[in-house]
């Protein structure tokens, strides 16, 4: 049964992301830069001042009294602690691991233009927010489907089957991709480089020939007390929760980084050669040791690049959505840093670790292991072991301990969106039913032996790109109206343009009137 489910994962995987969902993502990235005059790049000053450059404005970082919204800065950490992830170490070294130095080119490719894809559902997402049942905003793809895709004429019942569609496959996700594959990546990495000999030695039972011991059932526990103590606080402790953490973790993960690349400085410029030549073809000695194709090194590097930052997918909107902004494009370009953090500081940081340290030969094409995760701790273990204890890989693990665990926050705050809108005036009880049944999945995520239940999720996660897609570009002309407008006011300082705020009238209004008394609200 679980071979047929894999068959048929494959063929469904393989369309969704190989043949349909990478190529609609880079050419949606491509048309919404065209549309937008090349926004990520001839906005760039302004865009970075508006987003890490207003870091200690009060309107960036201040907690707002409103329950029901959160700041701009905790929208930004929320959404990166769902996307800087497993995959920032584990995504980085299997797409060279499977792809090649080549792939790190098309993963930097896929986020040049997957910031004006994340751009643009931000936008989206803010424009089309509105308030829920318990008075918090609630966007995402699933509203703008809804109401701007079929607010086309005759898209009414195209637009709403794209949202259900996509709100489905967002909580299937969030409980694989999520929540089970995150928790399983941290209990075996954990477990492996801090063992209790007396916790692992008593398997529980053997699973497809891998033990599942006592040590990985506890960890499961703790992890699941950990993220229910959060979840369950709701939005709120969730941001607060991810401001303190996530600014954290990425800069101890781009120092320690940083010190091997830089104790390898003579290797970066090899590393760089390698990446560049092996971006536009497959030399011999890596084609032959490892069966690299062109294909495979763009669709790999592609393919990691948004399992990394989630550019395109539209999970991360849903939460960029509570913010207390009034500007959608304001947002929008929090989504471009966001890409920019994730894929353009932290992947890199990761390719130029396995690269520089040795652990891939880049003359031969030889890697020492091919286990993502391995390759990665065995390149910190090049520089940060002490006699036979290998500090690297324990590093390694703390990272993507803490790493998954935020990503598990940030995908509960997705799938319950999700819920929410799937429920209806039922949301309040079903988000509720949700983040327990959320909960109590980690502790299976921990003794989970089986990669079909992270393959199928996979493919769900595949499948929340294409509807979202779909509407992004069935809307990129009111992207462009949007932008426009907001460059006449904010850069260009015209005085006679009325803000474009909001599909609702009411809301439109009331955004338009805060901005007036207060210039300097976003």
């Amino acid at each position: 049964m679980l071979d047929f489910l894999a068959r048929i994962n494959d063929v469904v995987n393989t369309f969704v992301w190989t043949k349909t969902g990478v190529w609609l993502l880079i050419i949606t990235g491509i048309i919404m830069t065209i549309m937008t005059g090349g926004f990520q790049f001839s906005h760039f000053a302004h865009w970075w001042k508006k987003t890490i450059g207003s870091i200690l404005d009060k309107n960036v970082i201040s907690h707002t009294k409103d329950k029901a919204t959160i700041s701009q800065f905790q929208a930004l950490c929320t959404a990166l602690a769902a996307t800087v992830g497993v995959g920032n170490i584990a995504g980085v070294s299997a797409a060279i691991i499977t792809g090649g130095p080549g792939a790190v080119f098309w993963m930097w490719f896929a986020a040049i233009f997957g910031m004006m894809t994340n751009y643009s559902e931000n936008v989206l997402g803010i424009y089309f927010r509105r308030k829920n049942h318990a008075d918090e905003w609630s966007g995402g793809p699933m509203y703008y489907l809804q109401d701007g895709l079929g607010g086309y004429p005759h898209m009414k019942g195209f637009g709403k089957v794209l949202a259900v569609i996509f709100a489905i496959c967002a909580t299937l996700a969030s409980f694989g991709i999520g929540n089970m594959g995150q928790v399983n990546k941290i209990v075996i990495n954990f477990t492996s480089s801090f063992d209790i000999k007396a916790l692992s030695s008593k398997v529980l039972y053997t699973s497809r020939g891998t033990d599942v011991t006592l040590y990985m059932l506890i960890a499961g526990i703790v992890l699941m007390v950990l993220v229910g103590f959060v979840v369950i606080g709701g939005l709120q402790r969730i941001a607060s929760v991810a401001e303190k953490i996530v600014p954290f973790m990425v800069v101890a993960f781009i120092a320690g980084s940083l010190v091997i690349i830089l104790l390898n400085i003579r290797a970066v410029g090899p590393a760089f050669k390698a990446i560049y030549s092996g971006a536009f073809n497959a030399p011999a000695v890596w084609g032959g040791v490892t069966g690299i194709t062109f294909k495979t090194i763009i669709t790999q590097g592609c393919k990691r690049g948004v399992f990394s930052n989630e550019a395109g997918l539209g999970s991360s909107v849903m939460v960029h959505s509570n913010s207390n902004v009034k500007e959608p494009v304001k947002q929008g370009m929090w989504g471009i840093f966001e890409v920019f953090a994730d894929t353009i500081i932290v992947c890199t940081m990761t390719a130029l670790v396995v690269l520089t340290s040795g652990v891939v030969n880049l003359e031969t094409g030889a890697i020492e292991t091919d286990s993502d995760a391995v390759l990665v701790a065995d390149a910190f273990n090049t520089i940060f072991k002490v006699g036979n204890v290998n500090i690297g890989s324990m590093f390694v693990a703390l990272a993507i301990l803490v790493f998954a665990f935020t990503t598990v926050l940030g995908w509960s705050q997705y799938g319950s969106k999700a819920v929410e809108y799937l429920a209806g005036k039922h949301a309040p009880i079903a988000t509720k039913v949700y983040k327990i049944f959320f909960v109590l999945l980690i502790v299976s995520g921990a003794l989970m032996t089986s990669s079909i239940a992270w393959d199928i999720s996979d493919t769900f996660n595949g499948m929340m790109m294409i509807p979202n897609l779909i509407g992004v570009l069935a809307m990129s002309p009111l992207v462009t109206k949007i932008t426009r407008n907001y460059s006449d006011r904010r850069i260009r300082g015209k005085k006679d343009v009325a803000p474009l705020l909001s599909y609702d009238p009411k809301i439109n209004e009331e955004n338009a009137k805060a901005l007036a008394e207060d210039p300097d609200m976003d």
